[in-house]
Order: structure tokens, then C-alpha cells, then sequence
């Protein structure tokens, strides 16, 4: 059975509104003040609910709501309520009267209680107690989507059939506290609109903004309202790898999907790389929820190729979780406190400042997740101007609580953040991160021990791509962290030496380059950066070799493009001056290589000599005269490493040399597709090259009629190919309607002192 005692007043409010509309079949014209005469709702009309007769007049609606588990209305419990009903009754208000509680209702208690409400001149009364309340959550899959807080709130065993019960189990356990807290925002709503709509939604926000919590709801309404076959994964790679063209209803879920902390560029490219294999998916029934902070989309759509993926540049599929009403923000600080961890006389103390607490502006639902947590609250006073501070200096107070833990659990985070927020369990040591724990003061038993006891508040353990890992509770704890590495040039070499090679690259610059929550090496440890890239080109990140030089060197390169001043990149070729060979002969794809980005950073700090700039611009062009790659014409970073000249003799040889043999291209390419590569995806650079020239030389009538015709022919023979796809019904999660808010005076906080037990 679900938690009902949990809601608090006012969600059970909601939750009877719901019912009323989705279960009983009546729209509630409003919910009144609790002080008004004993209506918490009421109607005029006729109700012809199902399997009973038809009832006409005025109704009253009135919810009974006790903190108290386990606990069975009594009809002394209603004395007020009766004299209300008969005043009602008497200014022809009541003719029938609706009782719902989430207090359990004997079948002798139900009947006392219709009798006490007809002697009170109450023509039709109707009971419905916990039990009832129950059964409805259990039968009805739309409703539990419209108040999902009720998916934390029960046993999912009851909800799910084995197999999807076995999914949510390991993906969403870990978070079955937060979903008991769970508010329906207007983000959730316009959510479930852009899945049923694209199949696809991508959640952005600040930090803490909520993104994770209304992408696992999609998840679980998933989950609960199709059986889909749901995955939690962490790389772009796996989503295509994962892919059942067979199953139709896979939900794929990314968090974090450009970085976690900071923009990663290599998550980027493997986006383009798969992105033309999305829209297959999409249109095959697969369900697709990723999320980013606004900071690192911001940056990751200049490099994204929307031209691949076109829902990208639709606002209703890019929606931003951190506009939150007034209301909501009651809700989720109510949620918090009421389900968190403190104790009840701090509930009681805190409650005359809540509601300055939610209509603080830097209020955002992290705020709210800490007040409800005795670790984050341990030093605060509680006054008007001290809670404030706590609300205004979230980031510093975070900084404060974690330089005030025990070494063991200073080193568990350590350990965490070494492993770039990914710690896999059971916990295996490298050599390098034991001597990193013992200049910390602490060991691998005092770290586990210390895990143990950070669960739910610093930590997490959850399951993630088939493994199950230690996670920061939030990643605004590892930002948190990262500032206090930056403080101390002590630890922050204690931190290097015992971070793998291919973690660290993705966490530091050499200097600072201006990446946001990066942490910053200073001068000084220059030289234990050095030794670190030397140990990443013997990385065995991967089973093969050929895969560990390449993955290797991508890294390597793409450090050295994006995360190094012009000090430390002069520094790194004194000693291996060989790269720039590497560099002046790119590969094809000139948007993913990583020697291409290299290049332009060398040229742009003036480390590229004259003479690798021109084999680099002769290669390049090669590319574009052969009708490979013209990403030379239309990426500007290329564009700034050719002079003026070069540049336009490049425009002309491709107008007068590739664009009258583009049908040979288009046809040679055709002519190596193998059947088991899709045709779409096969043909999406070709296509996109085909762009390229239209957007370069589109003003020519001409040229644009040739370029049309060949993307016209293109289009021809991928729908010649394509197979035809079966006929599928649309799965829909459901329209998420806008739930009517009680028109109370009373506050959402009156009650978050209750106690429970009682």
C-alpha cells in the first residue's frame, strides 16, 4: 500500500481533486478555504458515476487528510464537519456530500458516519477511505502519472509486472526517497508532451535545477504505463548499440549527456556520429530523455550538428526545468522537510521562515533537499537572516560542510571525484589512489566505511549502464569539491597523482583557458602534468590495442586543443615535437578528428609553424577537391589557418572542379553501401556535404540547381532502400493536465511539524 500519511494537507487535496476527475468522472468546479463552511471542493450538477445511480444538485467534496499511520476515522473525529454540513444543507449548498480520507474506513465506521450526515438532512453521502484510495493508485497507470509522487510512496513490486519491476529496481532504487518528494512542475508537464509528440526530450537547467528527478518520472510512467524496456546509460556509443530494432518500446535515459560538470567535446562528436541514427529509432517507437546543464548545452550546440538531428532546434523538445512557480516551490520545500531526515522540533522551528525561504530567488530544489538533511543544517542558527545566507550562500556553505568531514569521508569523495564522479563498486584501488589515501590519512576501509555512513546525503549508489557505482549525491557536490582542490595546491597535487591519466584530462586545464568548474594546474605542477600525458599514451582504458592508441591520442589531443594556454602547449611540444606531423595530416571527418582542433589552437597562439600550416591546408583542400570532406569552406577554424589567397583559390577549384562531377561522387557512394549499414545513416554525410556546397555557393543559380538535384536523387535511393517499416500505435504517455490549485488561506507548511507517529 502507498504511504498516504506522507502527502501532507495539501497534495492529498490534489490527489482527491484527481480522483474526482479521472476516477469518479467529475470535474470540480474549485477547491475552497478549509474555513469556509466545511467545503474543501463542491459542484452543481449531475454526477453519474460508474456502477451507481445518478445524482443532481449541489455536492460538497470534503477531504479528511491525518498524519497519523495506520490510522481509522472515527465519527468523533467529524463533529465539526456535521454541523457544517447541516448549515450547508439549510442554504440548499449540500444535497450530497463526498468524503475522502486517507484514514482507514471500516465497513460498520462508514455506515455510523452516512447516518450522522443524513440525520444532519444530507439526502446522498458517499465514503471513501484509505483502502479505496489505495485500490484506485493501484489500478489506474494515468493516475499514478498525474501524481507520480506515489511511485516513491508505495512498493513498485505491486505497480510493475516482474520484468519492468526488475528495471526500475536497479535504475531508479537509489532514487525511490526523491521520487516520494517528487512535485508536478509545468517542465514535467511540457516533458511528457515533447515525448509523446518527438519521442524525444532534452531537460536542461542549472545545477540542481531538477532535471534528473523529471527524467526518471519519464522513466518510470515509462516504465510503469508501457512495460518499456528501460536504460539508464552514460556514453552516446551504447544508445545504438543497445538498440532493439525489434522491441519498440525501449526508453533510453542520459543524464549529463555533454559532460557532467564541464562540456566534453569527445561526447559531442559521438553525438554527431549517432545522431543520424536517432531519427530511425525515434519513428521505430524507441523513447529517447536526455539532460544537461544550461552552461554545457549552451556550449555543446555550437559543435552539435543540428543539420543530423533537426528536433534540436525545437524549443518544445528543449525545455529548461529551472522555471519554477511560486507555488511549486512551496511544494518541493514542504516535501523535503516533511520527508526528510530532521527531527521534529526542528521542523517546528524552522516553519515561520519557510515561506521566506521559497520565495528567496536563488531558492532551487537542491536548497530545499539540504534544509531537509541534519548534515547541512548542523551549524545553522536558526533565524531570519542566518537561513537566508543559507539559501544566498548555497555554494560556499557546500564548500563549508565538506571541509568540516572526518578524513575517511574526506577521502571517499576524494576517491569519487578521482573517478571522475564514477566510482565502480566493489571498490578495486590502483596503486597510484592507495599512496593518494595514505597522504590523505585514510585507507580503503575507512573510505567504504565512510560511503556507508554518506549514502543518501554526499553519496549515492546506483546502477548505471549494467555496473553499480558510487556517485555524489549531486554533481554540485563534485563542483563543491573542486573548489577546495583549486585552495589547496597540496591536495590538488595529491589529487593528480592519484587520478588515472584519462580522468584527469577531462577534469583540469593547464592554465586557465576559461572553462566553467574546471579545475585549474597551476604553473608550478606543470611538470607532474607532463608526466601524467606521458602515462595516458600507454592508457589500457581498452581491450585492444589498437583501441588504447587511438582512444590515447583522441584524449590527448583534444586536452592539448581545449584545456592548455600557449605556456604549457609550447612546453609539451619542447618534448614531443613529432605531433605536429600528427597535426598537419589530419584524417577524414575533419569535424570529429581531434588533430583538427589541435590545429586551429596551435594556430590561433601562433605554436604552428609555417610550414605544417601548409601541408595542413593542402591536405584539407585534397579532401574537398575529391569530394570527401568540405568542411574547409564553411568551419571557420579551418577558414582562419588559410591565408586570404589560398582560401579563395580553394572556392574556385571546388566550383570548377568538384561541383561538375558531384553526381560521380554521389554515385560512387551509393555503389559502396554494404546492406547491412541503414540507408540514411550511410548517407548522412554525403548529404551534409551537399549542404555545405549549397550554403557556400547557393547564390549561384546554377550550382544551386546541380547541388538540388543531386540531394533530390540522394533522397530517391534512401527511400529505394529504406525497407517499409510496420505499422505501430503511437505509445503515449498521457496529456498531464494543469492541476487546479486549492484556493486555501491556510499555508502549505501548517502541517510539516506533524507527527506521524502519533
Amino acid at each position: 500500500m502507498f504511504e498516504l500519511h506522507n502527502l501532507g494537507w495539501n497534495d492529498f487535496q490534489r490527489l482527491c481533486l484527481t480522483i474526482t476527475r479521472e476516477i469518479l468522472g467529475q470535474t470540480v468546479e474549485s477547491f475552497l478555504d478549509s474555513g469556509d463552511g466545511g467545503r474543501d471542493g463542491a459542484f452543481t450538477g449531475t454526477w453519474s458515476a460508474k456502477g451507481q445511480e445518478s445524482l443532481s444538485g449541489p455536492f460538497v467534496i470534503q477531504c479528511k487528510f491525518t498524519s497519523r499511520i495506520n490510522y481509522v476515522l472515527r465519527t468523533a473525529d467529524l463533529s465539526d464537519e456535521v454541523e457544517k454540513a447541516k448549515k450547508l444543507v439549510g442554504q440548499g449548498l449540500c444535497d450530497s456530500y463526498v468524503l475522502m480520507t486517507n484514514a482507514g474506513l471500516s465497513g460498520t465506521g462508514a455506515g455510523k458516519i452516512k447516518a450522522l450526515f443524513e440525520s444532519a438532512g444530507v439526502k446522498h453521502v458517499a465514503t471513501f477511505g484509505s483502502t479505496w484510495i489505495n485500490q484506485q493508485i493501484l489500478e489506474n497507470k494515468h493516475l499514478r502519472m498525474l501524481v507520480p509522487r506515489v511511485y516513491g510512496l508505495g512498493d513498485l513490486s505491486q505497480i510493475l509486472d516482474e520484468r519492468a519491476y526488475v528495471q526500475a529496481r536497479t535504475i531508479l532504487e537509489s532514487m525511490r526517497e526523491d521520487l516520494a518528494k517528487v512535485v508536478v512542475t509545468d517542465a514535467y508537464r511540457k516533458a511528457v508532451d515533447a515525448i509523446n509528440k518527438h519521442s524525444f526530450v532534452l531537460l536542461i537547467g542549472e545545477p540542481a535545477a531538477g532535471k534528473t528527478t523529471i527524467a526518471s518520472l519519464l522513466a518510470m510512467a515509462a516504465l510503469d504505463q508501457w512495460n518499456a524496456s528501460t536504460l539508464k546509460l552514460d556514453d552516446p556509443g551504447k544508445v545504438t548499440e543497445h538498440w532493439n530494432p525489434d522491441e519498440p518500446s525501449q526508453f533510453f535515459w542520459l543524464d549529463d549527456a555533454f559532460g557532467v560538470t564541464q562540456y566534453e567535446d569527445f561526447l559531442v562528436h559521438r553525438w554527431n556520429h549517432i545522431l543520424p541514427q536517432i531519427r530511425p529509432m525515434l519513428r521505430k517507437g524507441a523513447k529517447i530523455v536526455m539532460t544537461s546543464r544550461d552552461y554545457i548545452y549552451n556550449r555543446a550546440r555550437k559543435d552539435l550538428k543540428v543539420s543530423a538531428f533537426p528536433l534540436l532546434k525545437e524549443s518544445q523538445v528543449v525545455i529548461d526545468v529551472q522555471n519554477l512557480s511560486a507555488e511549486e516551490k512551496r511544494q518541493i520545500l514542504y516535501n523535503h522537510l516533511k520527508l526528510g531526515r530532521q527531527p521534529r522540533s526542528f521542523r517546528t522551528e524552522i516553519k515561520p521562515y519557510l515561506e521566506d525561504v521559497a520565495s528567496h530567488q536563488r531558492f532551487i530544489p537542491e536548497t530545499a533537499r539540504r534544509l531537509g538533511d541534519p548534515l547541512f543544517t548542523k551549524d545553522l542558527f536558526i533565524d531570519k537572516y542566518y537561513i537566508a545566507q543559507f539559501v544566498e550562500r548555497r555554494e560556499q556553505l557546500l564548500q563549508e560542510v565538506l571541509q568540516g568531514l572526518d578524513a575517511d569521508s574526506k577521502a571517499a569523495l576524494a576517491l569519487i571525484y578521482m573517478r571522475d564522479g564514477r566510482l565502480e563498486s566493489p571498490i578495486q584501488l590502483r596503486p597510484s589512489e592507495t599512496q593518494a589515501l595514505e597522504r590523505l590519512g585514510s585507507n580503503l576501509g575507512g573510505c567504504v566505511a565512510a560511503l556507508e555512513a554518506l549514502k543518501g546525503s554526499l553519496a549515492l549508489l546506483s546502477h548505471s549502464s549494467g555496473e553499480y557505482v558510487w556517485q555524489f549525491k549531486h554533481p554540485t557536490i563534485g563542483d563543491a569539491y573542486a573548489e577546495i582542490l583549486v585552495q589547496s595546491p597540496e591536495h590538488l597535487g595529491i589529487y593528480m597523482e592519484g587520478s588515472a591519466p584519462e580522468r584527469l584530462v577531462d577534469q583540469v586545464t593547464c592554465g586557465d583557458v576559461g572553462i566553467e568548474k574546471a579545475v585549474v594546474v597551476p604553473k608550478s605542477l606543470f611538470p607532474q602534468m607532463l608526466a601524467k600525458l606521458e602515462e595516458l599514451t600507454r592508457s589500457k582504458s581498452y581491450k585492444s590495442p589498437w583501441l588504447s592508441t587511438f582512444g590515447a591520442k583522441r584524449d590527448l589531443q583534444g586536452f592539448l586543443a581545449r584545456r592548455c594556454s600557449k605556456e604549457f602547449l609550447s612546453l609539451y611540444l619542447q618534448g614531443n615535437p613529432g605531433l605536429l606531423d600528427q597535426v598537419a595530416e589530419p584524417g577524414l571527418f575533419l569535424d570529429t578528428v581531434p588533430e583538427v582542433r589541435l590545429a586551429k589552437r596551435l594556430h590561433e597562439v601562433g605554436l604552428l609553424p609555417e610550414e605544417k600550416r601548409k601541408k595542413f591546408v593542402e591536405t584539407v583542400s585534397n579532401y574537398a577537391l575529391e569530394g570527401q570532406d568540405v568542411d574547409a569552406l564553411d568551419d571557420d577554424g579551418i577558414r582562419n589557418i588559410f591565408t586570404d589567397g589560398e582560401f579563395e583559390e580553394l572556392v574556385r577549384r571546388v566550383q570548377t572542379e568538384l561541383l561538375p562531377r558531384l553526381g560521380d561522387v554521389r554515385r560512387e557512394r551509393e555503389s559502396n553501401h554494404s546492406s547491412d549499414e541503414p540507408p540514411e545513416e550511410y548517407m548522412q554525410k554525403l548529404l551534409e556535404l551537399f549542404d555545405s556546397l549549397k550554403n557556400k555557393f547557393g547564390d549561384d543559380v546554377d550550382a544551386a540547381k546541380l547541388i538540388d538535384h543531386e540531394i533530390r536523387r540522394t533522397s530517391e535511393w534512401i527511400d529505394d532502400k529504406t525497407p517499409e517499416e510496420p505499422k505501430r500505435a503511437p505509445r503515449k504517455l498521457g496529456k498531464v493536465e494543469t492541476q487546479e490549485k486549492p484556493q486555501s488561506t491556510r499555508s502549505i507548511f501548517d502541517d510539516v511539524d506533524a507527527n506521524e507517529d502519533v
